[in-house]
């Protein structure tokens, strides 16, 4: 990876946009398949990457940044749990450095002098699965994995095994209800004997104890999770009736008097010194710890605090993951093989020598893009030094030139694409090269299709990947509107679709019925579905709730192409969508042949228009909020914050869509725009008395 100081504007665009897929990528494999295909080190510094670019460019920071993202979705065989409050992810800090930012942040937000001491709780990271236990009247009546943060797997029958696991709290100060959340994690003797029996059935062992944890508590057999000796620590919360503390330490002390275990390693600290030496300590014990652990997490001790400081989309301000250093070893570049994304993006993954970094036999590292290999200067036959962290594929840190064999060749990156034999070419400020064959690249259409049956598209159960590509190897789907003519299309051309190679009866009409109840679908779902080149989830998200509609939003995008438009104007305003993001949406739809698509498309399926994302409670809900000027009562960071929780759009300019203007002293060109356009404006003390109506 470039170093960030050296990316233009143009090029930084195109490295978040690849990041943020890349990362969503992992992110799947790792929360929801419990099989990540990438090592916690080469992930980590993803993350550092985007972050480092997202720092030096705020501008460009996109609505599906993995800064905005938790986990992944529940995976198929077991009901969905919809949290009460989101079980967010935690922010990385690699340095005591960052360590220092992070607290330098907390004072900055909450407004505090420089005297006021801030007490933290530190305690070990358990490197396991997130769980959450729900107690109604001090019983346990249901426990969730953390799935994408918002809705996960229930695993009740799973936790009731555990011993861990109170059927009951026990204590007089047991709220109503009270969602406790923590970390089931697999100890190492535990994991030992495990793969020992996994061997002596001839079973594949389990790559480390994170994933021998998550395999093993969403067993669908209750029976299995019982025989595999796993263990609960309690570090959090999520929904409660009432709390019997105002710090942290003291929840935890709770927990701990009601039954609940809590890691004893933990520890309250006051400022940086003590928050370090804590971090050393467990550090220097790590190898001898009866758990993996990858760090350390500091959580701002004060409650009220916490309540102040609130989260960001996918982590709290108030917390921060302060991790170890990676493990490193030393292997041969095998190979290198370029696979072809939906979107025409070559990416090189190198095979690798097996080798064994702290435990875990690692064969594969994605490349990223040969910028990567070229600056690494990475061939094949190279000895190349590896790191890890805890999981399968490491990150490539540097070639041991020293030890290159003679006659080793420079790696020269393929300039037509290996699936279709296109140019595969690269834009201005890419970092990615790309097969320009477009629909008629057979990678790239699998790949589409694919992406549009997929769970977060349209999840059309029983067509995967197999499926898409003997369907577009037969001719009978090329485009997504052919799924939806399939049934009635069976066996007019060629033999019926019962009759061919690994179909019958039962699964045709299966898989018929599964797309007839996928003929109406939310207008979200639909627009990552189309595969548009960084419109992912959470981009989709964002514009169903901006255009509510897709002919108002088809509409925008009708008038957005001329860019002196006001709709330009307010798809720039949509919090986050940049230049970028907004030139592929208006050529997505300005393409006739996307239109074209989108015309027999809809012919065949209903696109319902997207609720408002608001709390019902909140009177601003679904408003369009701009604040200019000093405000006193709270820090800008705070505002937005708390408004954003409410289910405000915060802009950044006025346009005639915006509902409201909380001005301060000093406000300036958006008030006198505000002004111009009859935009009602308000005090910062007649805000917080209007958003105080829905509390």
């Amino acid at each position: 990876m470039r170093p960030v100081e050296t990316l233009s504007r143009a090029e930084a665009a195109a490295e978040l946009a690849r990041l943020a897929l890349e990362i969503a990528r992992h992110d799947i494999a790792y929360y929801r398949e419990a099989r990540p295909t990438i090592s916690d080190a080469d992930y980590d510094a993803l993350k550092q990457h985007n972050d480092a670019i997202e720092a030096r460019y705020p501008e460009l920071v996109r609505p599906d940044s993995p800064n905005r993202r938790v986990g992944a979705r529940p995976a198929e065989g077991f009901a969905e749990v919809q949290h009460a409050r989101p079980m967010l992810s935690l922010n990385n800090a690699f340095s005591a450095d960052e360590v220092a930012e992070f607290l330098e942040r907390v004072r900055r937000f909450l407004g505090l002098a420089g005297e006021v001491p801030v007490a933290v709780v530190a305690e070990p990271k358990l490197d396991g699965l997130s769980a959450s236990l729900r107690y109604v009247g001090g019983e346990f009546v249901q426990g969730a994995t953390r799935g994408d943060g918002e809705r996960g797997e229930d695993v009740t029958a799973n936790l009731r095994t555990l011993d861990d696991v109170p059927a009951r709290l026990r204590g007089d100060d047991v709220p109503d209800v009270i969602e406790v959340r923590g970390e089931v994690y697999m100890p190492r003797q535990a994991f030992l004997k495990l793969n020992a029996v996994q061997a002596a059935a001839g079973r594949a062992p389990y790559a480390n104890p994170r994933n021998a944890a998550a395999g093993s508590l969403r067993q669908l057999d209750a029976a299995i999770t019982a025989e595999r000796k796993l263990r609960f620590a309690a570090y959090a919360w999520g929904e409660a009736s009432r709390l019997p503390a105002a710090t942290q330490w003291d929840m935890l002390r709770r927990f701990q008097a009601w039954g609940l275990p809590r890691d004893e390693r933990s520890r309250r600290c006051v400022g940086l010194a003590e928050m370090l030496d804590c971090y050393h300590a467990i550090e220097a014990e790590r190898a001898w710890l009866p758990y993996d652990a990858d760090g350390v997490v500091y959580k701002v001790d004060r409650l009220d605090w916490q309540e102040r400081l609130g989260a960001q989309s996918r982590s709290p301000r108030w917390a921060v993951a302060h991790k170890f250093p990676a493990e490193l070893a030393e292997t041969r570049v095998l190979g290198i093989d370029v696979q072809v994304g939906r979107t025409g993006a070559l990416t090189p993954v190198a095979r690798l020598q097996p080798v064994t970094v702290g435990g875990v036999v690692v064969t594969n590292a994605t490349l990223h893009n040969e910028d990567y290999i070229a600056e690494k200067d990475i061939r094949v036959g190279d000895l190349v030094r590896v790191r890890r962290a805890g999981d399968v594929i490491p990150q490539v840190l540097e070639v041991l030139a020293e030890a290159r064999p003679q006659g080793v060749q420079r790696y020269a990156f393929p300039e037509r694409c290996p699936a279709c034999g296109s140019p595969a070419t690269r834009e201005a400020g890419e970092a990615v090269r790309r097969c320009t064959g477009g629909l008629g690249c057979p990678a790239q259409a699998v790949e589409r299709l694919r992406h549009f049956v997929s769970r977060e598209a349209f999840d059309i159960e029983g067509l995967g990947e197999k499926q898409v590509q003997a369907f577009y190897a037969a001719g009978l789907v090329r485009q997504p509107a052919d799924l939806f003519t399939l049934a009635a299309r069976d066996g007019r051309d060629g033999p019926r679709l019962a009759e061919r190679e690994g179909w019958g009866e039962t699964s045709v009409r299966n898989l018929f019925l599964a797309i007839e109840e996928r003929r109406r679908i939310s207008l979200e779902r639909f627009l990552n579905a189309l595969g548009i080149r960084h419109i992912g989830q959470a981009n989709a998200r964002l514009l169903a709730r901006g255009y509510r509609g897709l002919p108002a939003l088809r509409q925008a995008m009708d008038e957005a192409q001329d860019h002196d438009s006001e709709a330009y104007r307010e798809l720039l305003a949509m919090g986050g969508i940049g230049e970028k993001v907004a030139a592929a949406l208006l050529a997505f739809f300005a393409a006739p042949a996307n239109r074209e698509a989108l015309a027999a498309l809809l012919a065949e399926i209903t696109v319902e228009d997207a609720a408002p994302a608001a709390d019902a409670g909140s009177p601003v809900a679904g408003q369009t909020v701009v604040f200019t000027g000093k405000l006193e009562r709270m820090t800008r960071e705070e505002a937005k914050a708390r408004a954003e929780a409410l289910g405000v759009k915060v802009a950044g300019s006025v346009s005639r869509k915006t509902d409201l203007v909380v001005a301060g002293p000093g406000a300036g060109g958006k008030l006198k725009n505000a002004e111009a356009l009859g935009v009602k404006v308000i005090s910062e003390d007649d805000w917080l008395a209007l958003i105080r109506e829905g509390t």
